[in-house]
């Protein structure tokens, strides 16, 4: 009964609010729809603000009001999740007022609603790739900002990202049984990280990709491609000499050398 009761209750403010507001939206004083936009946006009913200052903007556009009507309906469509449209609006404040005191915060709110879209690391990183541009282009056309920090970590963060789904694929391939296509993935993986913090895992996974290839190669081939495994851990060691993983590059490297020697007796 109570639960009932609650739901009556929420149920008739939710009428009166919107009962409200489409009076709001049908007045045409448009002082007091902008005074009412502004409260709805400082409560947070963003939906209600979004839809009064989307009315008001033929309204006031050109007035010194427009600058706030528009910083403000950026940030609805921000606050309501609706990352597309945010992007859209604040690229719009900056091209309406480049000199603007807040074009700084805007475009830094620009270039965080890429991010915003950055999906899983499964699926199709554009996004995260584009927030990772637009956010070095803030850290580069605003250098002292104290906003920098932040840009930098979730550039930090994207880059991370990009790696892990880029160290995914190419582990399918090896989990796949398709050695050699791993190998190129692995090597092309170092080559376009090479400062990732685990760089040194990605030339381990060649080391592993090359051996197997090596194995399953057909016995005129081996010589080459254990010799290539034998190339590839001294790589290993030249350049990963700290590494966790030496120790089982180099099982790979005294494994190869002995295989090179039965194929050679």
């Amino acid at each position: 009964m109570i639960k009932q009761l609650l739901v009556l209750v929420i149920a008739v403010f939710a009428f009166s609010s919107c009962s409200k507001f489409s009076k709001v939206m049908k007045s045409k004083d448009y002082e007091y729809k902008l005074k009412m936009a502004d409260q709805y946006f400082v409560k947070k009913k963003y939906r209600f603000a979004q839809e009064l200052y989307n009315d008001l903007f033929p309204v006031f556009k050109g007035s010194n009001r427009f600058e706030d009507i528009h910083y403000k309906f950026a940030y609805c469509a921000y606050y309501l999740k609706d990352y597309i449209s945010a992007e859209a609006q604040f690229k719009s404040f900056l091209d309406y007022f480049p000199n603007s005191a807040k074009a700084e915060e805007v475009d830094f709110m620009h270039a965080l609603c890429y991010y915003k879209q950055s999906p899983r690391p499964e699926l199709d990183q554009t996004n995260t790739i584009k927030a990772m541009g637009q956010l070095q282009t803030f850290i580069n056309t605003h250098p002292g900002s104290e906003r920098n920090k932040e840009a930098q970590q979730i550039i930090e963060e994207c880059y991370s990202k990009l790696i892990y789904k880029d160290l995914r694929n190419a582990e399918l391939y090896y989990d796949l049984g398709q050695y050699k296509a791993a190998v190129v993935c692995f090597t092309t993986l170092l080559a376009t990280y090479p400062d990732a913090p685990n760089a040194d895992e990605f030339k381990l996974w060649v080391v592993r990709a090359q051996y197997k290839y090596a194995s399953m190669s057909d016995i005129l081939r081996q010589t080459e491609r254990y010799t290539k495994v034998v190339e590839e851990v001294q790589d290993f060691q030249d350049r990963f000499p700290e590494s966790k993983f030496l120790k089982e590059a180099e099982r790979y490297l005294s494994l190869s050398e002995s295989n090179l020697k039965s194929i050679s007796q």
